[in-house]
């Protein structure tokens, strides 16, 4: 049985343990929290190194992209450091393959209209791919890193303008410790509503879901989530928001996703192949073979 652990600083109370049969194997999969706690974070690594098939990166990012360039946290990178034989991923190598055609299958299947929707991109700068997409296709798009991981009131709405801020921030920011930027441990539980006319604005609220959690309004009613990591509860603080409909990005397993670095870590531990030899066209295959596609969640029953 293979085996895939995905060691998160976010919250414990979003643990998961899953056995899936993909492709004719049966593998195990878990997700596992350290609450912040960056030197348990950092153990547990260490703990799993040698021992498990992959690793996936939870509650955090190793590396962010903008228009094909990579840049890398340095706090994330130190903490890592500790592995020195199991292959690690943090979903960003899937992120441009997997999102990018998740916006294109929303409008092939029939599910939304990108041309008459307003899109809230809350943090494209993790997920330029998707920003890419939607910006292509949405009637507008407002893409929410500034106000949302910066605290600064700048929505920004062009991509020429996203390439250019990151072009700009994403040197300095690598180099900050990374819970300044992005909920982790109990601040993933907190909802603290901001700019709300933003939210109000948009008809899809698209992106990483603390973010979307912590900072939506009371009301999120008549309004698209597309999102990754979902468990019960998220589903149940969507509907009680009133929100319409909830499309995941990543495929549903027993009513709940996983995170786009567990993902990266099957296809890594089923490819039997090192994280930098997997190319766009290889993820592309590996998705065609796994047949993923876009989840669909309805409130009403919370099936898909």
């Amino acid at each position: 049985m293979k085996h895939v652990v995905s060691v998160s600083l976010g919250s414990s109370k979003r643990d998961k343990v899953a056995e899936l049969h993909l492709l004719g194997r049966s593998v195990r999969v878990e997700r596992r929290g350290t609450d912040g706690d960056k030197r348990r974070f950092q153990q547990l690594l260490a703990e799993l190194d040698g021992t498990v098939d992959a690793i996936g990166l939870g509650g955090c990012d190793l590396h962010l992209w903008s228009q094909g360039r990579r840049y890398t946290f340095r706090d994330v990178q130190r903490l890592v450091s500790v592995v020195k034989h199991t292959p690690v991923v943090d979903g960003s190598g899937l992120k441009n393959t997997l999102e990018r055609q998740a916006v294109e299958r929303i409008e092939q299947k029939g599910i939304l209209d990108w041309a008459q929707q307003n899109v809230l991109l809350v943090s494209a700068l993790d997920r330029f791919g998707m920003a890419e997409a939607l910006a292509t296709r949405a009637r507008a798009v407002v893409f929410g890193d500034a106000l949302f991981a910066l605290g600064v009131p700048l929505p920004v709405r062009d991509i020429r303008t996203l390439a250019q801020l990151a072009h700009v921030v994403l040197p300095v920011v690598v180099r900050l410790p990374f819970e300044w930027l992005y909920p982790t441990g109990e601040k993933q539980e907190c909802n603290t509503p901001r700019w709300e006319s933003t939210f109000r604005w948009a008809d899809v609220i698209a992106g990483d879901w603390h973010y979307i959690h912590r900072y939506a309004p009371a009301s999120l009613k008549g309004k698209v989530i597309l999102t990754n990591t979902v468990r019960q509860a998220d589903i149940e603080f969507l509907r009680e928001r009133g929100a319409d409909l909830l499309l995941t990005t990543t495929p549903v397993f027993h009513g709940e996703t996983f995170a786009t670095n567990v993902l990266e870590a099957l296809i890594v531990a089923l490819s039997g192949c090192r994280p930098d030899d997997l190319r766009e066209s290889d993820y592309h295959l590996w998705l065609s073979r796994l047949g993923w596609d876009v989840g669909v969640v309805s409130f009403q029953s919370a099936q898909t």
